[in-house]
């Protein structure tokens, strides 16, 4: 294996758990950087660096970023973004990663890039009916804001310094398995 391959595997893992925590954000993020000569994707995924493409993924991510402040569109938009981030997680791992069969980038893009995201998006969707059920909506923005940021900081990292990127995806999974054993050893 070749470091461009470990590489672009980083990027792809970092950049699906990114999607874990905003759909559109991180496929926006890869739009921009295929789109400004940042990252070189798979042949049959350039359109995501096209100008039409970046203009939809823009579009999307403001609607996106903007809908999770709005109260109960931001618990209906987690019971979608599961699903949606599986799908944009496996996405995302199969347009960036280089010289492997087809067969292993689809295997590895299905377990680790729609792995990773979907359970992300599960423990966010958690988190926000956690915040829902104890502040009654209140503090949701706050975590919107949260959300955002780690999505937005993941997915400039994976795209600058892949290996750092998924650094910072070992570390926010360690994160989310601490603060899910306090919440279940507290409701016990």
């Amino acid at each position: 294996m070749t470091a461009e391959t470990m590489i672009s595997i980083c990027l792809g893992i970092g950049l699906a758990a990114s999607v874990g925590f905003r759909v559109f954000l991180p496929l926006f993020a890869l739009s921009l950087a295929a789109h400004n000569g940042l990252w070189e994707l798979n042949d049959n995924w350039e359109w995501i660096g096209s100008m039409t493409a970046l203009i939809i993924l823009g579009v999307a991510t403001a609607v996106e970023i903007l809908g999770y402040y709005i109260p109960f569109i931001d618990n209906l938009l987690d019971s979608i973004a599961i699903p949606l981030a599986a799908i944009a997680g496996t996405a995302v791992m199969v347009s960036t990663v280089a010289d492997l069969s087809p067969a292993v980038t689809w295997t590895l893009a299905i377990i680790a890039g729609g792995g990773t995201a979907a359970a992300i998006s599960s423990a966010s969707g958690a988190t926000r009916m956690a915040s829902t059920a104890t502040t009654a909506g209140i503090g949701n923005p706050v975590v919107s804001t949260v959300e955002t940021g780690t999505s937005l900081i993941l997915s400039i990292v994976s795209i600058l310094v892949p290996v750092i990127g998924v650094m910072l995806v070992l570390l926010t999974l360690f994160i989310i398995f601490r603060l899910y054993k306090k919440f279940k050893s507290r409701s016990a």
